[in-house]
């Protein structure tokens, strides 16, 4: 308990530090892709939902935008896949629609390593082993996001989820964030084939 609780305290004040770091270096070329969002996408720049963080406590995850507006005859939201733009398409592929949420990381919500925050919906269709995955906080990248992205199954990506909280150390975390580095550099298995990401979590009977 006593290394864990270590290994919380430094882990925070790292990405803390870090997120801040980031922030300030990065302030001219995150202005620069909200314009291009703006100009691409229209308004709003940002896509904000709400996601399970540490404990399965809620917060609004902050990103770039990606998808259009465009509605069926009917007023519907077209699938994800249909919204996608080429532009859209272009920040996802090198995960440049994720810097907004170096925010997240400031505040407290997310760590830089760790499971990614998924919907506050499926809260309710982990397994009891799986919810565990909440017992840190969640991740801008994470042992699923190097071991084979969105190409893993959900109960894949869940199974890493669940190891990684249960072995998290500052040595793991400095391992996943330089594979990190070669992952989004060779961008790859960025979606689920057929969708625009992942294909929804469902329930299990």
């Amino acid at each position: 308990m006593c290394q864990t609780a270590i290994y919380q305290f430094s882990k925070r004040r790292i990405d803390a530090a870090t997120a801040l770091i980031l922030l300030l270096l990065l302030s001219p070329l995150l202005f620069v892709f909200a314009l291009a969002v703006r100009l691409k996408l229209g308004s709003p720049v940002f896509f904000c939902q709400s996601r399970s963080g540490r404990n399965g406590e809620a917060f609004t995850i902050l990103k770039f935008r990606t998808l259009t507006e465009s509605r069926d005859v009917n007023g519907q939201l077209l699938d994800d896949e249909s919204r996608m733009t080429p532009f859209g398409k272009l920040l996802r592929h090198w995960s440049l629609d994720e810097l907004p949420s170096l925010l997240n990381i400031l505040r407290g919500q997310m760590s830089f390593v760790g499971p990614r925050p998924f919907v506050v919906d499926y809260l309710d269709r982990y397994t009891n082993d799986e919810f565990m995955r909440h017992s840190v906080r969640p991740g801008l990248t994470g042992l699923a996001q190097v071991s084979g992205r969105n190409s893993l199954s959900w109960d894949e990506k869940l199974k890493l989820d669940v190891w990684y909280a249960q072995h998290a150390s500052l040595g793991l975390d400095f391992r996943i964030l330089m594979k990190t580095i070669l992952v989004v550099l060779r961008p790859s298995n960025v979606t689920a084939v057929g969708h625009a990401s992942m294909p929804e979590f469902r329930p299990r009977a």
